[in-house]
C-alpha cells in the first residue's frame, strides 16, 4: 500500500515515523518559538521568521469567480487573542461545505481534531521541491474543515483533490454555521524549508529551519519568495497572478503546479 511505503519501520509498540519525520531534539528554539508561536514565545521570532505583511494580492484570471480574501496575510490579530499576535495565512469564506482542495501534489503529514485550538479540524501537505516546482520544500496548511478529511497521514494526495468541506470549526466559534461574524472559510497556511526534515507535534507541524511565506507569494514564478523581497515590491508588482483549478478539472494556466486552495467557475 502506497500509504506504508512511505513509513519508517518503528520498533513493536512505537508509532511509525513518517518519512522526514524527526524528533524534538532536531528543532532549534528559534524556530520552535518562531512558527509554533506558543504561549511563552516572543513574537519578534514569528516576525524575524516571515511573519509580517507584505502588500501582496490575488489577482484571478479574466472570466473567472474565484473565491477571495476577506482576512488578509499578517494582519493584527492582537485584539483577538489578548497578546500581541498576527495572522498566520489568508482566509477565503465559502459557503458549509464547500470542497477545499489540495493546492499542490503531496504528502500529508499532520492531522488535527483542534478541540481546543483555533484552527480547528487540519490537515497539513508537505511538498518536494519536484511536486511544487520550488528549489526548497513546502507545507500546506488547511483548517476550519466542517469534518475530519479522510486522507490517511503518509497519503499521497494529488493536486486539486477534495480535502474535504468548508466549516467552521476552531475554538471560540460556533460550529458549523453561516453567520456574518463567525462565517464558515478556509485558513490557508505556507511555510517553507530548506530542509525535508519536520516536528509533528500533537497540534502542530514544524519545519526544521521553517519560516513563513504570504500564501500569495507562493503564486509568483520568480524566487525569491521571503516576505522582507514581497514587502520590498513596488507597487505595480504587488497583485500577484493566481493559477486555479476549474469545476471540471482543467487548470489555468495550464501546467502550474500550485492551484488556489477552492475551484474556480467560468463566470
Amino acid at each position: 500500500m502506497l500509504v506504508g511505503a512511505l513509513l519508517l519501520a518503528a520498533a513493536p509498540g512505537v508509532a511509525a515515523k513518517l518519512d522526514g519525520e524527526v524528533s524534538v531534539s532536531a528543532l532549534d528554539a528559534e524556530t520552535r518559538c518562531g512558527i509554533g508561536r506558543g504561549r511563552n514565545c516572543d513574537i519578534k521570532l514569528a516576525i524575524k521568521r516571515g511573519l509580517f505583511e507584505t502588500g501582496l494580492r490575488p489577482l484571478f484570471p479574466a472570466g473567472l469567480a474565484c473565491r477571495d480574501i476577506d482576512e488578509q496575510w499578517a494582519i493584527s490579530y492582537t485584539h483577538k487573542r489578548r497578546r500581541e499576535a498576527y495572522h498566520g495565512g489568508i482566509d477565503m469564506p465559502a459557503p458549509l461545505g464547500t470542497p477545499i482542495i489540495a493546492a499542490a501534489a503531496g504528502t500529508v503529514v499532520g492531522k488535527y481534531r483542534g478541540q481546543n485550538s483555533y484552527r480547528g479540524i487540519e490537515i497539513v501537505l508537505r511538498h518536494s521541491p519536484q511536486e511544487s516546482g520550488f528549489p526548497f520544500w513546502i507545507y500546506t496548511q488547511y483548517t476550519h474543515f466542517s469534518e475530519m478529511p479522510k486522507q490517511e497521514l503518509g497519503q499521497r494526495v494529488a493536486q486539486g483533490e477534495i480535502l474535504g468541506p468548508t466549516g467552521n470549526t476552531g475554538r471560540g466559534r460556533r460550529a458549523n454555521v453561516q453567520s456574518r461574524r463567525r462565517r464558515p472559510a478556509i485558513h490557508f497556511a505556507v511555510f517553507y524549508s530548506p530542509s525535508d526534515k519536520y516536528v509533528a507535534f500533537a497540534t502542530k507541524i514544524i519545519p526544521l529551519e521553517g519560516r513563513w511565506m504570504d500564501p500569495n507569494a507562493l503564486f509568483r514564478k520568480a524566487l525569491p519568495l521571503d516576505s522582507h523581497t514581497m514587502k520590498g515590491l513596488p507597487a505595480g508588482q504587488k497583485k500577484v497572478p493566481i493559477s486555479v483549478m476549474l469545476e471540471d478539472g482543467e487548470v489555468i494556466p495550464a501546467g502550474s503546479k500550485i492551484v488556489w486552495p477552492y475551484l474556480c467557475s467560468r463566470s
